[in-house]
């Protein structure tokens, strides 16, 4: 198999991956920049924006998992030359996951108050949050279909299509939101927070429709239904079960942070909201070489091309760097811009840029931890995903978030947490990939 991971094949993958992985988080923070500019409440706004985006965004990662599974076990037969194998399983994966998704929002529905009151959610803020929240949540399983789709195209090695899927719903998003949440005159009036919501759903729901356009016209894997369950079926739920546990982990720390940030007041859960958007935003960017780590990952495993495999994650790492570097930068040079783009509130504005560099000083890392998540993802090991990130939570995390709230930290704190975190979720995979693999190089 001639498997090419030039810089020119792996930006190939990673560039669209980029931009399609930007879609969810643009979603949020273009929500969060228009409702930031309200002319009522546009603080408690922006706060409950980011309380149900933490919130949201634990489910998205939860479930969305299938993403990851589907793409590893394909790109695997793609690598061996037996995707006829598996042509079945897709359908039936997105099946058991939009099953899953749909009794999550039967069950968070109406215990959504119950829900936002444990993030120290109260009065305006609480109302708002579940307001919102109960119309987002209808776009969860349109996010999560579109999701295991891109999963399918990725394991194909092709992630044109999704970035197509991206941009034409972040597009429209951005459209809806500014008709949507501010009105127009003579027309109808502005609806506000709600308006944002709706936006966010519609567009969800115009991705899930492309998504299934382009699946059925650009690959040969069927969208009906079969029996009896593919081979690997059993081993994509094990993959999930693995990620979902990882993920559980991953969110207790997001939950915890939002918890904090917003029991510090209005103004500090605002500044987080915006923080932690930017954070994702920056995130999902480097995580396109991620995506490519994933992809050709898999495909080199399944080839059993070792020495290829372990000159790309060297190759990945160097990339992903020079991203993370590059994304910190443009942030540096519009720092004070950036922050002005999302609200007017002056104390909102005071916190947020106390805390911003941190943000922008994590970049770097976090393309390093990010790059061999792609990698093991690729390769199936979706346990050792697991276990580092239960590790990094229950002894980094959780520790050093208690220790500088102790302290007064506020959030100071919480993105310190959240740097070390990084640190702990990057090094044991570079250091577990080199020992499993380097044996291998060795003896070709």
């Amino acid at each position: 198999m001639n498997t090419n991971i030039s810089l020119r094949q792996i930006n190939k993958l990673a560039i669209p991956a980029i931009i399609a992985g930007i879609s969810e988080p643009i979603l949020s923070l273009t929500d969060a920049a228009i409702v930031g500019h309200m002319s009522v409440h546009a603080t408690e706004s922006l706060a409950a924006v980011g309380v149900v985006t933490a919130f949201l965004s634990m489910l998205i990662w939860v479930l969305g998992q299938s993403r990851s599974a589907i793409s590893s076990i394909v790109s695997q037969y793609v690598g061996a030359n037996k995707i006829n194998e598996v042509k079945d399983l897709p359908i039936q994966a997105i099946a058991i996951i939009l099953l899953i998704s749909t009794v999550v929002c039967v069950i968070t529905y109406p215990f959504s108050r119950s829900i936002f009151s444990l993030y120290n959610a109260s009065g305006l803020l609480l109302d708002y949050s579940v307001s919102y929240y109960k119309i987002r949540v209808i776009g969860l399983p349109f996010t999560l279909y579109v999701f295991a789709v891109f999963g399918v195209f990725r394991g194909l090695q092709n992630t044109y299509y999704p970035m197509i899927i991206a941009i034409t719903g972040a597009t429209v998003n951005i459209l809806l939101d500014f008709i949507l949440v501010y009105g127009i005159k003579d027309w109808f009036l502005p609806l506000n927070l709600q308006g944002a919501a709706i936006a966010s759903v519609l567009s969800q729901l115009l991705m899930a429709v492309l998504a299934t356009y382009f699946l059925l016209k650009k690959t040969e894997i069927p969208l009906r239904y079969s029996m009896p369950f593919n081979k690997e079926i059993p081993k994509f739920l094990n993959m999930i079960g693995h990620l979902i546990i990882r993920t559980l982990a991953l969110n207790t720390a997001l939950y915890l942070a939002t918890r904090f940030a917003t029991g510090y007041g209005n103004e500090y859960i605002a500044a987080y909201t915006i923080s932690i958007n930017l954070w994702f935003f920056a995130a999902f960017a480097v995580d396109g070489y991620a995506s490519a780590g994933n992809i050709l990952s898999g495909k080199l495993f399944g080839a059993k091309e070792f020495k290829l495999l372990f000159e790309l994650s060297n190759r990945l790492i160097r990339y992903a760097l020079i991203v993370g570097l590059i994304m910190g930068s443009i942030g540096v040079l519009l720092y004070n811009p950036i922050g002005g783009a999302f609200t007017n509130d002056p104390l909102v504005l005071k916190v947020f840029y106390e805390v911003f560099w941190i943000v922008l000083l994590m970049q770097p890392i976090c393309a390093l931890a990010f790059v061999f998540d792609g990698v093991f993802k690729g390769l199936g090991k979706m346990k050792d995903l697991r276990n580092v990130l239960i590790l990094s939570t229950v002894f980094v995390f959780i520790p050093v978030l208690f220790i500088t709230d102790y302290y007064g930290w506020k959030l100071y704190g919480v993105f310190s947490a959240f740097t070390l975190w990084m640190i702990a979720r990057g090094i044991p995979l570079v250091i577990k990939f080199r020992k499993q693999f380097l044996p291998h190089v060795q003896n070709h």
